[in-house]
C-alpha cells in the first residue's frame, strides 16, 4: 500500500467529514509523532497492532559485489517491528 492508497482509504472510511487534505495532514501527523515517538522514548508500542524498536547493528565485513573486495560496514541504528499477537492471528 502506498502513502496515496492509505489516505484515499482513511478518507473513504472516515466518510465525507473530512477531506483528503485534512486526512492527508492527519496520516502525515500521527506517523510524525510515531517516528518522534520512537527516536525519544526508544521504541513505540500501539495494543493490538505491534510494536517498534530501535535495533543497533553491529559493525561487520562486507564484499563490494562488483569487484569481491572485502569493505567495513560501520554499526548503526535501525528500526524493527514485532507484531502483536492479535495482528500475526489475523494474518
Amino acid at each position: 500500500m502506498t502513502k496515496q492508497e492509505l489516505i484515499e482509504a482513511v478518507a473513504k472510511k472516515a466518510g465525507e467529514g473530512m477531506t483528503k487534505r485534512a486526512v492527508t495532514e492527519l496520516v502525515e501527523n500521527v506517523f510524525d509523532t510515531v517516528a518522534g515517538a520512537i527516536k525519544k522514548h526508544k521504541r513505540f508500542s500501539y495494543p493490538g497492532f505491534g510494536t517498534f524498536v530501535i535495533r543497533n547493528r553491529k559493525p561487520r565485513l562486507g564484499r563490494n559485489p562488483r569487484t569481491g573486495e572485502t569493505l567495513k560496514i560501520k554499526a548503526s541504528k535501525t528500526v524493527g517491528f514485532k507484531p502483536a499477537r492479535t495482528l500475526k492471528e489475523t494474518l
